[in-house]
C-alpha cells in the first residue's frame, strides 16, 4: 500500500518535472504544465495512476496553503487603497456575472436553484494564479489594465469566503435564496470575529513564545499547524478547510511574524498546489470532451462571451479607457482555481451530481488552458506606453530600503532613515528587538536573515537598497551572497568589522562595506588630533587619506595617491 502511494507521488513529481519547465518554456507560464501532466499521468491519458483518491485529499491541502497566503496578503490597508475598483467594480463584476451564468443555467439548462446558487458566482470567479502570474511576467501589474485587473482578483479572492460558508447550508432543505446568502454572510462574519479575537489575544503569545526557543524546525511545525489546525477546526464547526486558512492567514496579516510564517509555509504552498492541479488535470474527462465535443467548446465559448459582455461595460462606467478596458475584460474571461474548489466541495457534499460536476471542472480547465491566449490578445490590444502609471500598485510592506539586522546599527540606520522621512522595512531574528521596535513604531519583522524565502516574503525583490548589519559574521557573508545570486543587480550595502572580513565581503558582491572599527577609530584619532591642536582642514586631509587607501584595500585596488 505505501509503496504504491509512494509510486504514484514518483510518477506525479516525474511529470510535473518534465511538463511544467517545458510550457514555462513556451511561455505559457507553470500551472497549465501541472494540468497538462496530470491528464497525461491520470485514468483519462495514459492510466498511470488510477485512483486519484488519495491524491485528491492530499491535493487539497494546497488550496488551504494558497488561502493562507492570499489571506496573510489581503491586509486591510491594501483594499482600501484601492476601495473604488476593489469593492466598486470587483462587487459589480461577481454579482452581475454571477447572476446572468446562475440564471441562465437555471432557465436554460435545468439546473436546480441551489446549485444554480453557487454556480453563478464561482463560475464568475478568474484564475488568480494564471492572472497574476501572466502580468507579473510581463511586468503589466504597473499597467492601468493591470491594476484594474488586479483590483477585480482581489473582491473575487474575498467572495470565496461566503461562497465557502455557503455550500453546506445549500444542501439543507427548506431555504430560501436570500435565507441561504443572508445566513452564509452572518456566518461568515460570525466566525471571523470569534478567530480575529481568539487570534487576537492567543496566537501572537504563542508565536512569540516559539519564537524565543529559536529552533527553526519547531517555528517550521508551528507555521504548518497553524494552517492546519485552523482549517480543521473551521471544518469540525461545519465549514471549509479552505475558508479556515484563509481567516488565519488574515489574522497574520497584521503580525511581526507573518514574513517568518510566509517563508517556512511557501515550499509546502508551491509543492502541494502543483499537486492540486495535476489532481484536477487527472480530472480532466477526455472522454467526455471528445464524445461531446461542440457541447463543451460552446459553454465554454458562453462562459467566456457572458464574462467578457458583463465586465468590458462596467470598466468603461468606472472611466476605464475603451482598450484598457477590453484588455481587462479579456484577461479575466476565464473561470479559475477558486470555482474547482467550491465545485469539488460542492460534489462532495452531494450538491452537485457526478455527470455535473464532470461537465463542470472540463469547462473551467478548457477555460483556463485558453488564458494564455486571452492574455496575448490583450496584450495586444493596449500597449505599454499606453497603461503605464506614474505610480506601481501598492504593495504590503514594500520599501525603496530594506535593513537586514535592527540591533544597535540598524536601529540608529531607522531613526536617521526617520528622520530623513524615508520609508524603510527591517528584518530581525531576535524577538526582543524585534518587540521593542514595533512599540516604538518602526516597521520591523520577526524571521531568520539566513533564509533566502525570509526575505523574499518581506520583499526585498523590491527594495532598492539593503543594508545588512548583522554581528554575525558568517551570516552577514551568506546574505550577502544569496541576494547577490538572486539580485545581481541590487545596491547592497554591510556592516563589516576585520580588513580581511570586508575584503570577502566585496568579493561576495557586496556594493560597499563600512568597517564600524575603523569609523570608530577615525572618529577618536579625530578627537586626539584636535586636543593636540591639529587644525580641522590638516585633520580632514588626514583622515581621510586613511579612509581612502583603507577602502582601496577593501576594494581589492592598488592606491594611488592624487597629489
Amino acid at each position: 500500500m505505501i509503496s504504491s502511494y509512494l509510486i504514484d507521488i514518483i510518477i506525479l513529481l516525474i511529470a510535473a518535472v518534465v511538463a511544467v519547465p517545458f510550457f514555462q518554456s513556451i511561455k505559457l507560464g507553470a500551472v497549465p504544465g501541472f494540468l497538462v501532466a496530470g491528464i497525461l499521468v491520470g485514468p483519462y491519458g495514459l492510466k498511470l495512476i488510477t485512483n486519484i483518491n488519495e491524491i485528491s485529499n492530499l491535493a487539497e491541502i494546497g488550496v488551504v496553503f494558497l488561502l493562507f497566503v492570499i489571506g496573510m496578503e489581503l491586509k486591510p490597508t491594501r483594499l482600501w487603497q484601492m476601495r473604488r475598483l476593489v469593492f466598486g467594480l470587483g462587487s459589480l463584476q461577481v454579482l452581475l456575472t454571477g447572476l446572468m451564468i446562475g440564471s441562465a443555467s437555471y432557465l436554460f439548462f435545468d439546473v436546480p436553484l441551489n446549485v444554480a446558487i453557487l454556480l453563478g458566482p464561482a463560475l464568475a470567479l478568474s484564475s488568480t494564479a494564471f492572472v497574476l502570474q501572466i502580468l507579473s511576467e510581463k511586468k503589466l501589474l504597473t499597467s492601468v489594465f493591470g491594476r484594474t485587473s488586479f483590483s477585480v482578483l482581489l473582491l473575487q479572492d474575498l467572495a470565496v469566503v461566503p461562497l465557502l460558508a455557503l455550500i453546506p447550508l445549500l444542501t439543507l432543505p427548506n431555504l430560501t435564496m436570500g435565507e441561504d446568502v443572508g445566513l452564509a454572510l452572518i456566518e461568515s462574519v460570525l466566525i471571523l470575529g470569534v478567530v480575529v479575537i481568539v487570534g487576537r489575544y492567543l496566537l501572537h503569545p504563542l508565536l512569540h513564545r516559539v519564537a524565543l526557543s529559536a529552533n527553526p524546525e519547531i517555528f517550521t511545525a508551528s507555521a504548518v499547524l497553524l494552517v492546519i489546525g485552523t482549517a480543521l477546526a473551521t471544518e469540525h464547526a461545519g465549514f471549509s478547510m479552505a475558508m479556515g486558512a484563509f481567516l488565519a492567514g488574515l489574522l497574520i496579516s497584521d503580525s511581526s511574524y507573518k514574513h517568518q510564517i510566509m517563508a517556512e509555509v511557501q515550499p509546502f504552498r508551491g509543492l502541494l498546489l502543483g499537486l492540486f492541479f495535476m489532481s484536477m488535470g487527472m480530472s480532466f474527462n477526455i472522454e467526455l470532451l471528445i464524445s461531446t465535443p461542440v457541447i463543451s467548446l460552446s459553454l465554454v465559448i458562453l462562459l467566456i462571451a457572458i464574462k467578457i459582455a458583463v465586465l468590458f461595460p462596467l470598466t468603461l462606467l468606472f472611466n476605464i479607457k475603451l482598450k484598457n478596458g477590453l484588455a481587462t475584460s479579456l484577461v479575466l474571461a476565464q473561470s479559475g482555481e477558486f470555482a474547482l474548489v467550491l465545485f469539488t466541495l460542492a460534489w462532495q457534499s452531494n450538491l452537485l451530481t457526478t455527470v455535473l460536476y464532470q461537465q463542470l471542472l472540463l469547462i473551467v480547465l478548457l477555460s483556463m488552458l485558453i488564458t494564455p491566449i486571452l492574455s496575448q490578445m490583450a496584450q495586444r490590444i493596449v500597449s505599454t506606453r499606453e497603461t503605464k502609471l506614474s505610480q506601481p500598485i501598492e504593495k504590503p510592506e514594500a520599501a525603496p530600503l530594506m535593513i537586514a539586522g535592527f540591533g544597535r546599527v540598524g536601529r540608529r540606520i531607522g531613526e536617521i532613515l526617520v528622520n530623513a522621512n524615508r520609508p524603510f522595512i527591517a528584518l530581525d531574528s531576535d524577538v526582543d528587538i524585534v518587540e521593542n521596535a514595533r512599540a516604538d513604531n518602526y516597521p520591523v519583522f520577526y524571521g531568520d536573515l539566513r533564509n533566502p524565502e525570509v526575505l523574499k516574503a518581506a520583499g526585498a525583490n523590491r527594495a532598492e537598497i539593503i543594508i545588512v548589519t548583522l554581528n554575525d559574521k558568517d551570516a552577514s557573508e551568506k546574505i550577502v551572497a544569496s541576494l547577490r545570486e538572486s539580485h545581481p543587480d541590487k545596491i547592497i550595502y554591510v556592516r563589516g568589522h576585520s580588513l580581511s572580513q570586508c575584503k570577502k565581503l566585496r568579493q561576495l558582491g557586496a556594493s560597499g562595506v563600512v568597517s564600524e572599527n575603523v569609523e570608530a577609530s577615525l572618529e577618536l584619532a579625530r578627537l586626539a588630533l584636535d586636543s593636540v591642536g591639529i587644525d580641522i582642514i590638516k585633520q580632514d586631509a588626514l583622515l581621510n587619506d586613511f579612509r581612502k587607501k583603507y577602502h582601496a584595500q577593501i576594494d581589492n585596488m592598488d592606491y594611488q595617491d592624487d597629489e
